[in-house]
């Protein structure tokens, strides 16, 4: 006898079986009990979520000589010939094959023939979205008034297309997506059912990758068996078998990412290649992983977001601190547009390397994103590298080395008013030496200097009153005085005062801010200590 297939072999006889459909099953079986069965049904949903099976199993329930608790027993004569396909009261239509008006006008000669055995002649026509506009008309009447003893189920994956004059004359049941849970608890029924020992890991993935469809799932986990028949099916010969990634090798790239290297992202991704994976599935589950990524990083209760093992949510938690969620929405951004491009691409792989080299160079793009991404890159950089080695030029001149003094005994010399001016100008790198509260109060705060006087006093106007508490604190005070003595080899005096109370302040102005919008497109040159 030949091999059946597991979604065949184990297809549900009774209501239930019927997994993931417990809002359609209770309606139905409550129906049959009370017999206030309808005339017309419209399932609609995804595929391999049982719509057709539901179907099956109604006309048996209908016809059933010895119903049990509204389900077909499968042991009376009517429930064995519509099991085998032989009952000529139940007839199975594909609208795809079977779109034109003709063949509705013979459903509506047929119908008027009473079941030769049975309670009820059932028509269940599946893909009913593919009749023809004339055939729909041509079905109206009948769906609205059939004769007592006929029951219409119509099954169709894009219900939108329907028009809404068939809807409206018909029972609505839409099946939902079956979760990961249930189909992965339906599994290891089938393999012990089977006699095959699988890890649960394995089995998890295998339902995952069915993405809801139930048949989806055991068709993979039919091909996984067959590839290693008489083996224990493991997590790593499931991701073989479908040509999937772990998750380990995205936590790899991911990282490579962050840290800008597009050369070891791209050997990652020859490493996936070489391996035979494909480049389509890649694409999603990198997406989907860095989807979990963003959940855990803006989620208060992460392990209730996602569906993943302990040791992958704590992987997840760690990287989701060496990012933020801007950078990670740019990354999901660029994949998702190139998921939809790859489909129909004949170079697959060159359009992967373009957008991982896309995810390494935030400064290919000009969207918000992209910029906010740069930004977080130039941190990195300048929190990597001490700010004395960090030297900005500007057409006025620019920042000197630091200094070092010859003697410490020897004090370095007063500022100038163009010292001042450099100091000013470089005020970002300054403040960038500083930590803490201070670090905050000082980059909000604006670096002032008279220039008619010359005198080497750098005022500090903080903006915000919380600066108060720094204005008689001599040792912020010496510590901005040393930055600035090992930045420039000058000696100023600092004093802060708050802007509110010192409005009137008759001084020169020389924002940081300002010197950027003059000059955007200034230079950040990194140079290494000599």
């Amino acid at each position: 006898m030949s091999y059946t297939a597991l979604y065949r072999k184990f297809r549900p006889d009774n209501f239930h079986d019927v997994k993931g459909q417990d809002h359609i099953v209770t309606t139905l079986t409550n129906q049959i009990k009370a017999n206030r069965i309808g005339h017309a049904y419209l399932f609609c949903g995804t595929r391999g979520t049982g719509k057709t099976t539901v179907a099956k199993i109604l006309a048996k329930a209908v016809n059933c000589q010895n119903p049990k608790d509204g389900s077909p027993c499968n042991e009376c004569e009517m429930c064995r010939a519509i099991q085998a396909g032989t009952a000529m009261n139940v007839i199975e239509i594909d609208a795809a094959s079977n779109n034109g008006v003709d063949n509705i006008r013979e459903i509506r000669e047929e119908v008027a023939y009473r079941p030769t055995e049975g309670n009820y002649k059932v028509y269940i026509i599946d893909e009913v979205h593919m009749l023809s506009t004339g055939a729909f008309n041509a079905l109206l009447k009948t769906l609205e008034e059939p004769p007592s003893y006929v029951i219409f189920i119509l099954a169709t994956t894009e219900a939108h297309k329907i028009p809404i004059t068939i809807l409206s004359r018909c029972q609505r049941y839409d099946f939902h997506r079956i979760s990961i849970d249930t189909i992965a608890a339906r599994l290891s029924e089938l393999l012990a059912a089977e006699g095959v020992e699988a890890e649960e890991k394995a089995v998890r993935y295998v339902a995952k990758a069915g993405d809801g469809s139930m048949r989806d799932a055991l068709s993979l986990l039919d091909q996984c068996i067959a590839f290693y028949l008489g083996q224990k099916l493991t997590y790593d010969k499931v991701l073989d078998v479908l040509g999937a990634v772990d998750t380990e090798v995205f936590s790899r790239l991911l990282r490579e990412v962050l840290k800008g290297n597009v050369t070891g992202a791209i050997h990652t991704l020859e490493d996936l290649i070489v391996g035979g994976k494909e480049l389509t599935q890649f694409v999603g589950d990198f997406t989907w992983y860095m989807r979990n990524l963003l959940l855990v990083k803006t989620s208060e209760n992460p392990e209730e977001a996602i569906d993943v093992s302990s040791e992958n949510l704590k992987l997840l938690k760690e990287e989701s601190q060496m990012t933020d969620t801007e950078t990670l929405m740019r990354y999901i951004r660029i994949f998702s547009e190139l998921s939809n491009q790859i489909r129909f691409a004949v170079q697959k792989r060159v359009l992967v390397e373009i957008a991982l080299i896309k995810l390494c160079r935030p400064a290919m793009e000009t969207n918000l994103d992209s910029v906010l991404d740069r930004i977080r890159v130039l941190e990195q950089k300048i929190e990597e590298r001490p700010a004395p080695q960090v030297i900005l030029r500007e057409n006025a001149g620019e920042i000197p080395s630091p200094v070092q003094p010859e003697a410490e005994e020897k004090r370095p010399p007063a500022a100038a008013p163009e010292d001042l001016q450099k100091i000013v100008a470089g005020w970002k790198m300054i403040v960038g030496q500083t930590s803490g509260m201070f670090k905050q109060m000082l980059q909000k705060a604006i670096p002032k200097y008279n220039s008619e006087t010359g005198d080497p006093i750098l005022f500090i106007e903080f903006q915000d009153f919380l600066g108060k508490s720094y204005i008689d604190n001599p040792e912020a005070k010496q510590e901005l005085i040393d930055i600035i003595e090992a930045q420039t080899g000058k000696r100023v005096e600092i004093q802060m005062l708050v802007a509110e109370e010192h409005s009137q302040t008759n001084l020169s102005r020389i924002t940081v801010d300002e010197a950027i919008k003059e000059n955007i497109h200034m230079d950040v040159v990194m140079e290494e200590e000599p």
